[in-house]
This record gives C-alpha cells, sequence and structure tokens, in this order.
C-alpha cells in the first residue's frame, strides 16, 4: 500500500527482454503484473525486445546474426527479418496476453505517427577517426511523447518496439534498452525498469551491487567492469538517472513477478541506480 500510494499516476517505463519473452510460464506473470500495475493506478509503458526470435528467423534464412558493441548489425535482408519480428509476432503477442488477462493494451513501433525520429548509428572505432557502419541501426533523434501520453491517459497501456524512422521514411533497427532509456527520460517516468537474464549489475567477483550512483557507474566503465551486451543497457540507465528518470533498476527476469517485487515491496530483485 505505502509504495501504491507513492507511485500513484506515475509513469513506469519498463523494458521487456530476456528469458521473462521466452518462458511461458514467465510471459504470463510479467502480462499480469503490467495489468495489475494499471489496476492500482500507474501508468506502465512497456518497450520491448526480440533478439532470440530475430535470431531464430534469421536462422531459419540462413543468416547468422552478428554484433558489434553490443549492436546488431543490420543489413536491409536483416531489417526486413527486425521488422517482422519486432512490429509484428513479437508485438502482437505482448499485446494480446496483456488484454487476455485485463489491461487495454495498444501496439506502436517508432513509425507510427513517426514518433521515434532516428538517423543512422557510426560507431566508434579503435582509431580516433574510426567510424563503423553497422547498416540500418538508428540512433534517436527525437521522441514525440504526444502518443503514449495519449494513450496512457485513456487507461491504453502503450507497447512499443524499437523501430525508428529516418527523414525519407526508413526504418532503423534501435536498440530497446536506449529507446526505453530515452523514453524515461522524455516522459519524464518515475521509474525505467530493464528486465535482463542477469541478477543486476555484478562486479568483478559476480557479486551483485543492489545500490550505485551515477559516478560509481562510470568507475565500472572504466575498470571495465561492464562490457559487452551490457554496454548499451548501462549506459541507456545512466543517462537516464542522469537525465531526471529518478531511479533506475537492472531487475532479472528470470524471478517470478519480479516486476511487483522491485515496484511494490521492499524485497527489490536487482540493482538501482539514482544519479546520486
Amino acid at each position: 500500500m505505502p509504495y501504491i500510494r507513492r507511485f500513484y499516476g506515475k509513469t513506469i517505463v519498463i523494458k521487456y527482454g530476456g528469458n521473462a519473452m521466452t518462458d511461458e510460464k514467465l510471459k504470463e506473470d510479467f502480462a499480469k503484473d503490467v495489468v495489475m500495475l494499471k489496476l492500482v493506478g500507474l501508468n506502465p509503458v512497456v518497450v520491448h525486445g526480440g533478439g532470440p526470435q530475430i535470431n531464430d528467423l534469421l536462422a531459419r534464412v540462413g543468416k547468422q546474426g552478428e554484433f558489434i558493441q553490443g549492436m546488431r548489425v543490420t543489413d536491409r535482408e536483416t531489417m526486413d527479418v527486425v521488422e517482422m519480428v519486432l512490429g509484428g509476432q513479437v508485438n502482437k503477442e505482448i499485446v494480446s496476453l496483456i488484454n487476455q488477462h485485463g489491461g487495454k493494451a495498444v501496439g506502436l513501433t517508432g513509425k507510427d505517427g513517426h514518433f521515434i525520429r532516428a538517423h543512422k548509428l557510426l560507431l566508434k572505432g579503435d582509431n580516433p577517426d574510426e567510424q563503423i557502419d553497422i547498416g540500418h541501426v538508428g540512433e534517436i533523434e527525437h521522441i514525440d511523447p504526444s502518443l503514449v501520453s495519449l494513450l496512457d491517459s485513456q487507461d491504453f497501456i502503450p507497447v512499443i518496439a524499437p523501430i525508428g524512422v529516418g527523414s525519407e521514411g526508413e526504418a532503423y533497427n534501435i536498440n530497446a534498452d536506449l529507446v526505453a532509456g530515452k523514453l524515461a527520460e522524455t516522459l519524464k517516468a518515475e521509474k525505467l525498469i530493464l528486465m535482463t537474464n542477469t541478477p543486476g549489475v555484478l562486479d568483478k567477483q559476480g557479486k551483485l551491487l543492489t545500490g550505485l550512483t551515477a559516478a560509481q557507474v562510470d568507475g565500472l566503465f572504466a575498470d571495465g567492469t561492464i562490457h559487452g551486451g551490457m554496454l548499451p543497457k548501462i549506459s541507456s540507465a545512466l543517462d537516464a538517472a542522469k537525465n531526471g528518470v529518478n531511479s533506475v533498476h537492472i531487475i532479472d527476469g528470470r524471478v517470478a513477478h519480479a516486476l511487483l517485487l522491485e515496484i511494490l515491496t521492499d524485497a527489490g530483485v536487482g540493482t538501482m541506480i539514482r544519479a546520486q
């Protein structure tokens, strides 16, 4: 009850991914948790990934997924697969599950109303002047919050696939953690929650770090503790914490009802990051 009172009417942006998206029981738990949050007066906004599903479809068409600095290399054919999986299969399944459990979910991609504007992302190479082109991968220019805010105000639950749109109408694959983080900043969310397949942020000995400040996270980047696929996730979390989101939580999506445990109980099931 104290947590419901504290967060009533507040926006919670949830990045949904990992085992919670592929295990049938955890999928049901997630849908129930999102509906519960809406019923008690919070405004959940879901941003989802779909890496395993994209890999499965790529394998069926004879392609191997490739990653550089935690980002998927996305040629034209891969982009077609990404749109098919994220904007179609995965998005529709999440919307359907939430609706089956009494919610009113609406599926979106950033192309709807062009609400996620993007341009091509170029990664930094080893040399200062080197830039790496990884195809149809986008960097967010601007998010227009009006569409999501309108849905929230009418008691709908937005479910967003991380596909942006360029100035010529071209589609861009954007890392879901980055979309969730930037959306949380834009919506002035109370919390950003990133669901993953780890207990949270771990130190070099594998011990869970339950609470971190932005300065401590910077230190973990500098000494290499945070690396690989966690880089975009924690970078997004750090930016959100520095830019007005009250708290960011990296939680273990393999734990049943992890979402409710993190938001509405003292227990917590991951790492919380705050600006200070």
